[in-house]
């Protein structure tokens, strides 16, 4: 073993002359050389300057030398999430909903209050709730929520395990109990993201959970070793659901008197240009669709979805960010030998058709399919791209909605 000060502890000489080998190649020993740092000086230049978490274990995955660091009471909090994100490029994002929001929903979490992200569809919810849970707690795991859901996926199950010929029976914790785990061995707050909230029942997957958050002496659920799961005051949950799933005053009023309710809706104008020039400027420079004219078709799209501006009464909310999709598709199929190299304008319509209608039309009811179908129609007159094919989906949309009705 090396030897420094003390005969059992690593230095940064110790490290440095090791690095190369065996501590780049032999994960025993860099997480022995975790354990036993002499100082966190030793954790920062292998994390920082050598990265020796991805060397082992891979950009993002929870091996045991990034394990050693999120547990090792040497390292400081910074450094731990520094490891905890490794590979999250949301570190790298702008935030960019309003202001009052992010300070709400901040300022919930660190009152003790789980948090509910709520609003239509592509305002950018679940990279907010990430964004969240960084600046509240070093890491976070993320799920998403499925109609098959039980209370178990919340808090844990007793679940089989294969041998060979055998068969025996282990518990393992939900998403919600592996979070209060995580916080206890790494030694600072955590959270656990669960998406897309309204695909599940929540009555019947939150009802144990309703009990801990009123009660934080309550245990949820025991592991295998006997270590007991309470609803820690440093795990922090955020959930994200869409408007177009149920409303709020649709929910189980059990869900609203237990989270704060935090409405993700409007970008501001300022945001949303940022958002549309960055997009059309990384996707479109090379090619033959201008980019201020398809940023001014995003915009008045979206503004007269939305009912933005004098004399718009709107027609359904919906969120910037389906405008990315938009804009990879355009750039790849008009690249050089793209599929669409010599038709940007059918791209352009053929994006609206693939990434906008379908995702309005899963919303919107018999009334703004109507009022869609003109909107289309307008923006096929007023800009020079083809898109007939988007408005047709629309009108054909509202053909089987009449037919359903009889009319």
């Amino acid at each position: 073993m090396a030897t420094s000060q003390r005969e059992d502890t690593y230095s940064i000489q110790n490290v440095k002359d090791l690095l190369d080998r065996p501590l780049k190649s032999n994960p025993d020993m860099a997480v022995d050389a975790i354990n036993n740092a002499e100082q966190t000086e030793v954790l920062q230049f292998l994390v920082e300057d050598h990265k020796i978490d991805v060397e082992h274990d891979g950009q993002n995955s929870l091996g045991p030398v990034r394990r050693a660091i999120l547990e090792s009471g040497m390292a400081s909090r910074e450094l731990k999430q520094k490891v905890a994100s490794r590979g999250d490029d949301t570190t790298n994002l702008d935030t960019l909903v309003p202001d009052s929001v992010h300070r709400t929903a901040l300022g919930a979490l660190q009152a003790g209050k789980p948090v509910v992200l709520y609003g239509p569809t592509g305002t950018g919810k679940t990279t907010f709730a990430k964004q969240l849970a960084l600046d509240a707690s070093i890491g976070y795991t993320l799920e998403t929520a499925s109609p098959s859901w039980t209370k178990q996926d919340i808090i844990g199950r007793v679940e089989p395990k294969y041998n060979e010929d055998t068969i025996s029976y282990g518990k393992e914790p939900g998403c919600v109990s592996k979070a209060v785990l995580r916080a206890r061995d790494f030694g600072e707050d955590y959270t656990v993201i669960i998406d897309e909230l309204t695909r599940a029942d929540i009555s019947k997957i939150f009802g144990p959970l309703y009990t801990a958050i009123e009660n934080d002496h309550q245990t949820i659920f025991t592991t295998d070793t006997g270590r007991t799961i309470e609803l820690d005051p440093d795990v922090n949950i955020i959930c994200t659901m869409n408007m177009s799933d149920r409303t709020v005053n649709e929910l189980d009023n059990a869900i609203t008197r237990r989270f704060a309710m935090i409405e993700v809706s409007e970008y501001e104008h300022q945001d949303r240009q940022k958002l549309f020039s960055t997009w059309t400027r990384n996707q479109l420079e090379e090619i033959t669709v201008d980019a201020e004219e398809l940023q001014t078709l995003f915009e008045t799209d979206y503004t007269q979805l939305n009912g933005i501006g004098p004399d718009n009464e709107g027609i359904i909310q919906f969120g910037p960010m389906h405008y990315r999709d938009v804009a990879k598709f355009i750039g790849e199929t008009t690249r050089n030998n793209g599929v669409y190299e010599n038709d940007p304008k059918i791209a352009v319509g053929e994006a609206f058709r693939t990434y906008i209608v379908p995702r309005l039309l899963n919303a919107a009811t018999y009334s703004q399919i109507n009022k869609l179908v003109d909107h289309y129609d307008s923006l096929d007159n007023k800009f020079a791209y083809d898109l007939s094919r988007a408005m047709a989906l629309v009108e054909s949309e509202l053909e089987s909605e009449e037919q359903r009705m009889g009319t």
